[in-house]
């Protein structure tokens, strides 16, 4: 990523955590790529690249592009966390590397097929009650009640209280922006359900079994203190609920968008693994993360100095039409390997594994008793400084 001629990085006005940006990034995304391989916002004082390219070499490049400082816009050397950092997501080996390999031990894959079959006869019957019954938001009765059907069995979370996961996470992903009007609405909204996702996060809270008992078990054979525990099963709770929501919410508006594509997967459900993934890279459910430079860095011949904060536009990246042929469409036969969807590198998203086995499980379900997925009304945005939201997203479910 380095280079011997080096020139100054060029301004862009765009404010990415503008409402207007926020309620439709993808129209401001082609100004972001074209601007170049890398470009500077006054607007919120950082670095940013949108290219393919050079932001999956940065998210590859983690001793250069580092984590431990922020992914979002505040730098942990230089302000207070709003609350402890990851140990995860914020963090850099040697730290990420203790915790990661624990918590890919407890977050195994033979785990999750065990409870597939569950997890599908769930989705089946919801799937079964949607059908049908006329327009619905498809928000709660199927992007959020899925996922909180089965992720809180996954960790042990106790039954009281579940709902509080879906605000708590909405206010850590508006947290990696600034200290905005929205951060400071979601904050205010989810005062109580911070305090329960805290309080969840104890071993005296968590059931015997879970993903979440599992990490306190491993800090009883000494893998990671338990003040480390309580910190890491956060980190399930951070990520597994809202991220999922959104990228199930995004599934199904890509099909009642190109219908064309459902039919597609109708007659081959083969394809159900290549959709997801391709819901993942045109929908952007996740858009932005950031990352500070160690040292001085050169990216194609511009010059970033050390200690900067640097933008990294995922969503923008998986619409890059230099690595991708019509990139704006839904194609559920694409080949989408490459895509930054869920990071890349090692940290790439720890629960992308539940992700796509919830959002496959929908998928199956939906094949098996749906035969069109129509649009009932406009889809209507909920702003998030980091996610592309879905807040209202009314369909109707055809019976097979």
């Amino acid at each position: 990523m380095t280079g011997n001629m080096t020139s100054r990085v060029p301004d862009l006005d765009i404010d990415p955590f503008d409402p207007a940006f926020l309620e439709d990034p993808f129209a401001a995304h082609p100004r972001l790529r074209d601007a170049g391989a890398v470009m500077f916002l006054p607007a919120i004082g950082c670095f940013a690249m949108a290219r393919h390219a050079q932001v999956q070499d940065a998210l590859k490049d983690f001793a250069t592009f580092v984590s431990g400082r922020g992914v979002g816009l505040a730098d942990f050397l230089k302000e207070t966390p709003w609350r402890p950092p990851s140990l995860l997501l914020e963090a850099d080996p040697p730290m990420h590397d203790r915790t990661r390999g624990l918590m890919n031990r407890v977050a195994s894959l033979s785990s999750l097929r065990t409870v597939m079959p569950e997890w599908q006869a769930k989705a089946d019957a919801l799937a079964a009650q949607l059908v049908g019954r006329g327009a619905f938001d498809a928000v709660p009765a199927l992007a959020e009640a899925f996922p909180l059907s089965v992720f809180p069995d996954l960790i042990g979370l106790r039954q009281d209280g579940r709902e509080n996961l879906i605000p708590y996470a909405t206010v850590a992903f508006n947290a990696f922006g600034p200290r905005n009007a929205l951060l400071a609405e979601t904050m205010e909204a989810a005062r109580n359900a911070t305090e329960w996702v805290a309080q969840s996060c104890r071993r005296e809270m968590l059931l015997d079994g879970g993903w979440g008992m599992k990490v306190f078990e491993a800090a009883d054979r000494g893998e990671c203190t338990h003040d480390e525990a309580e910190r890491l099963v956060r980190s399930f709770l951070t990520a597994g609920v809202d991220t999922t929501v959104n990228g199930i919410a995004t599934l199904v508006h890509a099909f009642a968008a190109f219908p064309e594509e459902w039919q597609r997967l109708r007659a081959a459900p083969g394809l159900v693994k290549k959709a997801v993934e391709e819901s993942l890279r045109w929908g952007g459910p996740v858009q932005t993360f950031f990352r500070t430079t160690s040292r001085d860095v050169a990216i194609a011949g511009h010059d970033i100095p050390e200690g900067a904060k640097v933008l990294l536009f995922l969503a923008a990246a998986n619409r890059d039409p230099r690595k991708w042929t019509d990139p704006d469409r839904f194609d559920i036969t694409r080949q989408t390997s490459g895509h930054v969807g869920f990071g890349f590198g090692i940290h790439q998203c720890l629960g992308q594994m539940v992700a796509r086995m919830e959002a496959e499980a929908v998928a199956n379900a939906l094949l098996k008793h749906v035969s069109e997925i129509r649009p009932a009304g406009p889809l209507r945005r909920r702003l998030n400084n980091t996610l592309h939201a879905v807040g209202e997203l009314p369909i109707e479910l055809l019976p097979a």
